[in-house]
């Protein structure tokens, strides 16, 4: 299958798993953010009603993530080490993109960002870095898993919110390249709109930045507790 078999192609199905996997973190930064309490009930109604879903959803869910996870990353592999051996470097547009650290160094971001997804499963899906603190063995009043006890009790130790809010600079660094490169491989810029993708990306990423490293912080500071 030439989707598949060429550098362009290849090029596109990072682009297109990559965008899923922007979209999902949004709306994970969307479910993240009730634990500053706009939903009723706040993480721990948010994350009963995640479980209260249909196996088959939740399980079909996680697995077309996985696929995207990776297939995004094995492609990811194969286009650096195609470029960095002089390979074709066609895209659908010519390139308007400047050489940034972030595009250097999209490689060893990309990875770095598959370790602390493998931590943060471990660590708030898997509950096996601190079984003490465990939301499964600590119901809450409604005798639900206590998902924000958990989150405070981790994030309360320093090392732990320091390494969150490393990788999510990690992340931005990732995303602010990542999110106008899956544009341009897509075709779906010119040099008029190239400074605006370029600064839409970056500013989406600074969101998600801050977004994201909002909760470690506002615990570690005793703001949420």
């Amino acid at each position: 299958m030439q989707l598949f078999s060429s550098s362009i192609g290849r090029k596109i199905v990072m682009a297109i798993t990559g965008q899923c996997m922007i979209l999902f973190a949004i709306i994970h930064l969307l479910g993240n953010s009730t634990i500053f309490g706009w939903l009723t009930g706040g993480l721990n109604a948010y994350a009963h009603h995640l479980h209260s879903m249909p196996l088959p959803i939740i399980m079909g869910f996680r697995f077309g993530l996985l696929i995207f996870a990776c297939l995004h990353i094995w492609y990811g592999i194969q286009v650096t080490i195609e470029n960095r051996s002089g390979r074709s470097k066609a895209y659908a547009v010519k390139s308007t993109q400047k050489t940034t650290f972030a595009s250097e160094t999209m490689i060893w971001t990309g990875l770095l960002i598959l370790a602390f997804i493998i931590y943060h499963l471990l660590h708030f899906t898997f509950q096996v870095i601190d079984p003490s603190t465990a939301a499964l063995a600590h119901p809450d009043a409604l005798g639900n898993p206590n998902v924000l006890g958990m989150v405070v009790a981790g994030f309360q130790n320093v090392g732990i919110a320091l390494l969150y809010a490393v990788a999510m600079i990690v992340l931005f660094l990732h995303l602010s390249h990542g999110i106008q490169s899956s544009f341009q491989t897509m075709g779906w810029n010119n040099d008029r709109t190239q400074p605006c993708l370029t600064k839409g990306s970056t500013l989406l990423a600074l969101i998600m930045f801050f977004g994201y490293v909002a909760v470690p912080f506002t615990i570690l500071v005793h703001i949420l507790k």
